[in-house]
């Protein structure tokens, strides 16, 4: 059976290049044909502040909202978050998407595409490796960055990767790979 990779949109914001990147990120992956890959927008899961009355872990969640997000989670066996850089971190939005839940991250990998200016999204990126290590997740050494991201928009406003960026694509797609089938057994039911 195939598994599921998730690339995740991580930013909210109104104007974002975020779809532009994930789109051809999602496109790639489905060429690079080992993993079933699917785009999900962040945004349309509408998140409030987190807002549920029981610690993640429990899984008591009351909220519709926070329902559906766990229902998506859960259905991966790996994710990659396109992720931009907001003042050196992370975008909110995306620490509130990893707060909502616990369970539903455990023993999974992730990668990170990032995108901004000189820095290609890194400094958030170092970050968000600590956040996702608490939720027990596996991020990859190997990454993509996309510095000085509009210059690599077209007129239409999709994203034009160069070589560089195909290639650290691949790698990535690769490594999630090898660690999503080496951590299947630890997503297993224990009895």
């Amino acid at each position: 059976m195939t598994l599921q990779l998730q690339v995740i949109i991580c930013s909210t914001r109104p104007g974002r290049v975020g779809p532009a990147v994930a789109r051809w990120f999602t496109k790639y992956a489905r060429q690079h044909a080992k993993f079933d890959a699917s785009l999900v927008d962040l945004a349309d899961f509408d998140l409030p502040l987190y807002d549920e009355p029981n610690h993640p872990s429990l899984q008591k969640y009351e909220k519709a909202h926070t329902m559906k997000w766990s229902a998506s989670v859960a259905a991966a066996d790996a994710y990659a978050f396109v992720t931009p850089e907001y003042n050196y971190g992370p975008p909110p939005s995306f620490v509130n998407a990893l707060n909502f839940l616990y369970k539903e991250w455990n023993y999974k990998p992730c990668g990170f595409v990032s995108y901004g200016g000189v820095s290609g999204g890194l400094r958030a990126v170092q970050l968000e490796k600590q956040l996702v290590t608490t939720l027990k997740m596996m991020p990859m050494v190997e990454g993509v960055a996309v510095p000085m991201v509009a210059k690599l928009l077209d007129e239409k406003g999709e994203f034009v990767p160069n070589e560089l960026i195909v290639a650290s694509a691949a790698t990535l797609l690769d490594e999630l790979l090898r660690w999503a089938e080496g951590l299947k057994a630890m997503r297993q039911p224990r009895g």
